[in-house]
């Protein structure tokens, strides 16, 4: 199993994806984040939920289980929890001595408690929060042991109550822990019995507080280490009725559809029947990549389970993103791309929460020098032998196309000569009679990364997107080839300006002189690409061909401001969107070197099995001309 690395940790992407639907769907509000942390807690006012490191470096089955009981704990468990009354115990254990003993006594009879609840109310939780116990027990007993041997103990006391809290037997004891603490030992297991009979959030304070008069009165030291973690947060200001923004609280989908039947009797009524069946999907398709697609209103992965699979699902791969300062050109004079769709997206879903704070700046190309002119026609030539075959291969294709017989067909208009029904086994009674298409209905958006990290490779990357322009161009194909990068100078936590350099347009994309742009994409500074993705996006689905594809040239390394953790998935999700709207889109991973598994796995998270991985950039275009012939038979036929 291959593993996202940042900053030294290993995160399983495609797990944090489940676990973030997970969370979504019990929680019912796609409000809801996850994230790792050092201990397990929810904050309310981010809608946050933290999963604890300490389950990570363990066997996969076991981590797995670790994290989805944090998830199961503060979805479902927190709506059994009173924010009130947590404010009530964080008043009572400032006034304590040892303050971290009462808030960590507190989380960790509240986890009990909630859990009891969860598994009465969803009995398929309880082989995950029976092996949390379990591995938990082996780390309490462990720690007991130390904390013992090094005179540790307040937190050798607590260890002591989470394996008496969590024993199989009654009849296991609290251990000799200190001459002052022992003589408690029956107090303490008294109190603890309270723990399962305990109803609301106000039980566990009262336990809590029983707890605290006698510790205080024994103990000489408060707790060293913090194994479950109460954060200082203003609880009296949490809406408990919203505290997961409920989904409950929308209109329904069959609510939105329909119409009141009360009236006040004096406006116009108009009575018209509307199908909810619709021809949408009736003509087979004739998409490369076939899709599924989901109809109907507000379907969601919030809507009550989790997502099923995808190809693209298979985020388990590693990738180290590095967000690099650099002083290259400035670009902020130019002007931002303003439009209703796409303004800076401060809180707009339409570009990803990752990117709320992203915004497009447009670059056009500018007046190609004598050297751009030059190097593109000596590019040009070198992949002259390409783009000939390619061209001679699509005038073959289009006029057999052209003359292929449109009578003994399987399907289409019913012939009057039926005797063959009869005579033969397996015969041809139909018809066509519209005239065949005699040119390829498709457009291409070429999106080129021009992020730092493809320095080494962006000539050779441009000599690829030359033989794409060229091949495009003879069959008359329209397309686009823009470089994409974010200003690192100028990003903040607010502000993150993307820029979006078109070298070749839509409209000048048949045009002899638009190629010599090309030789314009230079590597800059970072790469957002899962909003590079969804801006190409919008522009392809405005255009009226029939097929579309998005390549994406790129060397697998997405890395922006506050980008790096959520780089992965954030564009897995917009490629999947891409691809809902019947847009193909395709990786082609450039290297310079021969590529790591890894490195296969983090594309394949990202784009699926939709991915070209090019080991050696001088061979680019050996491998761009077999799939570019594959794209463009597609589209004719």
């Amino acid at each position: 199993m291959k593993f996202i690395k940042f900053n030294d940790s290993k995160i399983d992407s495609l797990l944090f994806m489940e676990l973030t639907d997970l969370a979504k769907t019990l929680a019912k509000s796609d409000q809801v984040e996850v994230e790792y942390g050092v201990q397990s807690y929810y904050n309310p006012f981010e809608k946050k939920i933290y999963m604890s490191h300490f389950w990570k470096d363990r066997n996969h089955r076991d981590m797995v289980d670790g994290l989805k009981s944090d998830v199961y704990l503060r979805s479902i468990g927190s709506r059994y929890s009173s924010m009130k009354d947590f404010s009530r115990m964080l008043d009572s254990a400032r006034k304590y001595q040892f303050k971290s003993l009462a808030k960590q006594l507190f989380m960790l009879f509240e986890d009990i408690r909630i859990e009891e609840f969860i598994k009465r109310e969803r009995p398929g939780t309880k082989p995950v929060f029976s092996s949390r116990k379990s591995m938990y027990r082996k780390h309490f007993a462990t720690q007991l042991t130390l904390n013992l041997e090094r005179s540790i103990f307040t937190d050798a006391l607590f260890c002591a109550v989470y394996l008496k809290l969590t024993a199989e037997s009654p009849l296991d004891e609290i251990p000799a822990i200190h001459e002052s603490v022992d003589p408690m030992k029956g107090f303490i297991e008294a109190e603890l019995a309270r723990v399962f009979e305990a109803r609301s959030t106000a039980d566990i304070v009262s336990i809590v507080s029983g707890l605290m008069e006698g510790f205080e009165e024994v103990l000489e030291k408060d707790m060293l280490n913090t194994y479950f973690f109460f954060p200082e947060l203003e609880y009296e200001q949490v809406d408990e009725e919203a505290l997961f923004q409920d989904l409950k609280a929308k209109p329904k989908l069959s609510e939105d559809l329909t119409l009141e039947e009360k009236s006040a009797g004096d406006e116009e009524v108009h009575e018209e029947e509307m199908p909810t069946w619709h021809r949408e999907t009736e003509a087979p398709a004739k998409s490369f990549l076939q899709f599924d697609l989901e109809h109907g209103a507000k379907s969601d992965i919030s809507g009550g389970a989790l997502r099923e699979g995808e190809d693209g699902d298979q985020a388990l791969g590693s990738v180290q993103g590095t967000a690099k300062q650099t002083k290259r050109k400035d670009y902020s004079k130019l002007e931002s791309l303003e439009s209703v769709q796409d303004e800076p997206n401060a809180g707009t879903a339409q570009a990803g929460k990752e990117n709320r704070y992203a915004f497009s700046v447009m670059k056009p190309p500018e007046k190609p020098s004598n050297e751009d002119i030059l190097d593109y026609q000596a590019q040009a030539k070198t992949i002259e032998s390409y783009q000939k075959r390619l061209k001679q291969m699509i005038q073959k294709t289009l006029e057999h196309k052209k003359t292929l017989p449109r009578t003994d067909l399987h399907a289409g208009r019913l012939n009057n000569k039926l005797l063959r029904y009869f005579t033969e086994r397996n015969p041809r009674l139909f018809y066509k009679k519209q005239e065949p298409s005699t040119e390829i209905d498709a457009v291409f958006t070429l999106l080129v990364d021009c992020s730092a990290s493809m320095h080494d490779k962006m000539a050779e990357t441009k000599r690829g997107i030359v033989l794409f322009h060229e091949a495009l161009k003879s069959v008359a194909v329209p397309h686009q080839i823009v470089g994409f990068w974010e200003d690192t100078n100028d990003a903040t936590e607010t502000s993150q300006p993307n820029y979006f350099h078109t070298v070749v347009s839509f409209a000048d994309s048949l045009k002899a002189g638009a190629g010599p742009h090309i030789m314009q994409l230079e590597p800059e500074e970072d790469n957002r690409d899962g909003y590079a993705i969804r801006q190409m996006t919008k522009m392809l689905v405005q255009r009226s061909e029939a097929q579309k594809f998005l390549i994406v040239f790129s060397d697998g390394e997405p890395a922006a401001f506050d980008y790096e953790q959520n780089g992965i998935v954030d564009t897995h999700e917009a490629v999947m969107e891409a691809r809902k709207r019947n847009i193909e889109v395709i990786n082609v991973f450039l290297s310079n070197s021969e590529i790591e598994e890894s490195q296969i796995k983090t594309i394949q998270d990202m784009y699926g099995k939709y991915s070209l991985f090019v080991p050696d950039v001088d061979q680019l275009p050996d491998v761009l001309y077999p799939l570019l012939k594959k794209l463009l038979n597609k589209s004719i036929g």
